[in-house]
């Protein structure tokens, strides 16, 4: 309250206070004199400017707001908890923070229903679709909804640009973030198990009949090396053969014969040497490794085809992964990967992806990668469980931008470049890998450009952004086909 009429009105309490107890004592009429004090006082007072008239609503419905006033707002219809529905809000009657807010937005600060005149020299080039569409008009016009064309000026026809009152985008919340170049090495987990090198498993089998004489203290689990006897055997067509090969008749057919007859080669030089067929023959371990199958007695008699024993190297094993077909793309031989076992929670594994199977398994539908890892000290056992995580992607930056700037219209992806004054622009792009949060550019935009990442659909909304990813496409004169269309 200002000083003057804070001074008014204690004056009016005063005299109609003292008025009035004058009267009370005088038994004259209190209402009557209370009234003239006011009327007189009441002349002191500033006379309250007249309310504004109100401008009907005009332009398109830009959004809806709580009937009650709440800060709730929403792009399309909506009712309140007890059904109340939205109040729609015109351009028009949109809030500027930068400006009088019985001004609008798309028109430089200018009323939309001023005069020609009022916008000086500023020429009108074309009109466009309230609702953004890709259709503009020569002259004044309406849509099919009774909606007045938006005039675009001279200044204002920047080709793919986008035009956005500054006090919208300041209340809509939209939020931008710099492009920049990132490292997006994603990493692919699957869970796998530990098998055995295919490659490095001997099996000890009879070609021929024999008989075993004596079978070595070795047992399944144990640990041999290359060369060391496992088992002494008789076989009456080895004895034979050997003969045949000391007779100076046939023998190159008859080494031959012995080394098809899978006879060590150490027993063919000890017979070579010593020019005698041995009673019986030594067979020995081809290889290092664990003996994970014995199938062999003493004095029992084996038969041709028979597995003795089975011996596998540990040194080196393969973990077998299956990766979900989303995550197969970004997966390629020669990547690094990671292993973790329950067994050892506290030490991790490094291999190499070495094949990708050619086909998906077709209930899961995820495919199989063979990681080999080296296992010297034996800590890795066939049919552990493991946690694979492959590091994907590359080791260099790259042009990256959020997940949230990126508006999937169905045909192509866009962002939209923030280029300063509620401007944007948009940009078709073409992306890559993705991975925490970011997705990989190849064509588009570059480091530095401002990119929008929230409230990217009010901005498609409040201005052209439909008729601008037309304009992208079709690179037709609008004006023309809309002049063709026919006249207001």
């Amino acid at each position: 309250m200002t000083r003057p009429a804070w001074f008014a009105g204690t004056l009016a309490a005063l005299a109609a206070g003292g008025l009035g107890y004058w009267a009370g004592q005088q038994g004259g009429p209190v209402p009557a004199l209370v009234e003239r004090a006011r009327l007189g006082v009441a002349r002191l007072l500033p006379e309250a400017p007249p309310p504004a008239p109100s401008r009907p609503a005009s332009g398109p419905v830009v959004y809806y707001r709580d009937p009650d006033g709440k800060p709730v707002y929403s792009a399309t219809p909506m009712v309140t908890e007890n059904g109340r529905e939205f109040r729609a809000v015109h351009a028009s009657e949109d809030v500027r923070f930068d400006g009088d807010e019985a001004t609008d937005a798309v028109a430089g600060g200018v009323p939309m229903d001023a005069p020609a005149a009022a916008f000086g020299d500023r020429r009108v080039l074309y009109y466009r679709n309230p609702m953004g569409l890709a259709d503009t008009s020569p002259v004044p016009r309406k849509d099919s909804m009774g909606m007045d064309y938006i005039p675009v000026y001279a200044g204002e026809d920047e080709a793919g640009v986008v035009k956005v009152s500054p006090g919208k985008v300041q209340r809509t919340g939209v939020r931008t973030e710099t492009v920049e170049r990132r490292v997006l090495s994603v990493p692919v987990r699957a869970p796998g198990s530990v098998e055995e090198d295919e490659r490095r498993i001997s099996v000890i089998a009879m070609r021929t009949d024999a008989y075993i004489e004596k079978v070595e203290p070795v047992t399944t689990g144990d640990h041999v090396h290359k060369g060391q006897p496992l088992l002494r055997l008789f076989a009456p067509e080895i004895n034979a053969v050997a003969a045949q090969y000391l007779t100076s008749i046939g023998y190159e057919g008859g080494r031959r014969r012995l080394e098809n007859l899978a006879i060590p080669p150490e027993v063919i030089d000890e017979i070579e040497r010593t020019r005698k067929v041995p009673p019986s023959i030594v067979w020995s371990s081809p290889r290092d490794g664990v003996v994970v199958e014995r199938n062999v007695s003493d004095g029992m008699k084996a038969k041709s085809g028979d597995v003795l024993f089975r011996i596998v190297d540990h040194t080196r094993v393969w973990v077998l992964a299956d990766v979900t077909e989303r995550d197969l793309a970004g997966v390629a031989e020669g990547q690094k990967a990671t292993v973790r076992v329950r067994a050892f929670p506290d030490r991790t594994f490094a291999g190499t992806v070495t094949r990708i199977y050619p086909h998906l398994n077709m209930e899961t539908r995820t495919a199989r990668l063979r990681i080999e890892l080296p296992n010297p000290d034996g800590a890795l056992r066939p049919s552990m469980y493991a946690d694979v995580e492959i590091a994907t992607g590359a080791d260099k930056p790259v042009v990256a931008v959020p997940d949230d700037a990126v508006i999937d219209t169905g045909e192509r992806q866009v962002v939209l470049i923030d280029r300063g004054e509620g401007r944007f622009e948009p940009k078709a792009v073409k992306l890559g890998l993705r991975g925490r949060g970011y997705v990989e550019v190849h064509d588009g935009v570059s480091a530095g450009d401002r990119v929008v990442t929230a409230a990217n659909f009010l901005i498609d909304a409040e201005s052209n952004l439909k008729a601008a990813l037309q304009s992208m496409s079709a690179p037709k004169d609008d004006r023309q086909a809309a002049s063709a269309g026919g006249t207001p």
